[in-house]
């Protein structure tokens, strides 16, 4: 085999990040043909497919997954060894790809990405919102450099870092029935219509628990965004477990109740994940640092 050249991973893990060699051509500033040529002869000289071909779409076979992180590392060190050989004081540069679950995503991003884009402007930050499961399952594929989330998250091949406390209060629309209750008991609940999150939703597991330790009540609703179920109960569809963050601002307008439940542990903690076999250079380090200097 001969040897493998950067450029030929540069275009494997951009056609990888952006399922198609027009687009890593475009980010690499290459020709079509330059990138196709690069990326045929990478799969020759391994011996095998790197992607399976889909209606003009490449997306990574088993073997592409099996060697895409050690093709990031490739590039990652390549440019690392760039800057100090130079000795050149050059910004940071690059490229982090971030993941977050939705009440992250949705409301915390400023807290999330902030500091790093103000001290980092030349980092190219890329954001993804999903559920929690669906970050999760990106750091697993690496999809995503890192993913901050709400929900536990127990895999041996990621390391999950506590971020920040977070909690979930129990929302009404104005002038429903519980918000007159002085105070307010488990019993209270029974029969009432909830309005809830899609399953593998961090905020739907922690409503579900909660939901344990009342009295039986029914699902009117099933919705895949906190915004739309705060909507929801705004108009009197029902009542829910929402982020805190998530209803500040409904709650100061009075379009929201918050209903007083201290029978209930509505506490989470949000998490940053990280692949363990994941090379961490300096992009990642400094994001990493950056979250840790505003704990």
């Amino acid at each position: 085999m001969h040897a493998i050249s950067p450029r030929q991973l540069d275009v494997f893990v951009e056609i990888a990040t952006t399922g198609s060699v027009r687009a890593a051509s475009e980010r690499l500033f290459l020709s079509q043909p330059a990138a196709s040529m690069a990326l045929a002869e990478l799969e020759r000289q391994i011996g095998e497919p790197l992607f399976d071909r889909e209606r003009g779409r490449l997306r990574l076979n088993d073997r592409g997954r099996d060697l895409l992180p050690l093709a990031r590392e490739l590039v990652e060190r390549h440019a690392e060894f760039g800057r100090r050989a130079t000795g050149a004081v050059t910004a940071l540069s690059g490229e982090l790809r971030v993941g977050a679950s939705n009440t992250v995503g949705n409301y915390l991003v400023g807290d999330l990405v902030g500091p790093f884009v103000d001290a980092f402007p030349s980092v190219s930050l890329r954001l993804s919102v999903a559920n929690t499961d669906r970050i999760a399952q990106g750091v697993l594929d690496h999809d995503v450099d890192i993913g901050c989330v709400e929900g536990p998250v127990a895999h041996a091949a990621i390391e999950a870092r506590p971020w920040r406390e977070d909690r979930l209060v129990v929302c009404a629309r104005p002038g429903h029935p519980l918000t007159a209750r002085k105070r307010l008991r488990r019993t209270d609940f029974a029969g009432e219509g909830w309005v809830l999150r899609e399953r593998g939703s961090a905020t739907r597991a922690l409503s579900e628990r909660a939901l344990a330790e009342l009295p039986e009540g029914r699902t009117v609703l099933e919705l895949d965004q906190s915004e739309a179920i705060k909507q929801a109960v705004i108009a009197g569809l029902g009542i829910a477990c929402l982020p805190e963050v998530a209803v500040a601002d409904a709650v100061a307008t009075g379009r929201l109740a918050v209903l007083p439940t201290p029978f209930l542990d509505l506490r989470r903690t949000l998490s940053v994940l990280l692949h363990r076999q994941r090379y961490r250079g300096a992009v990642l380090d400094a994001f990493l640092a950056t979250l840790d200097a505003a704990m």
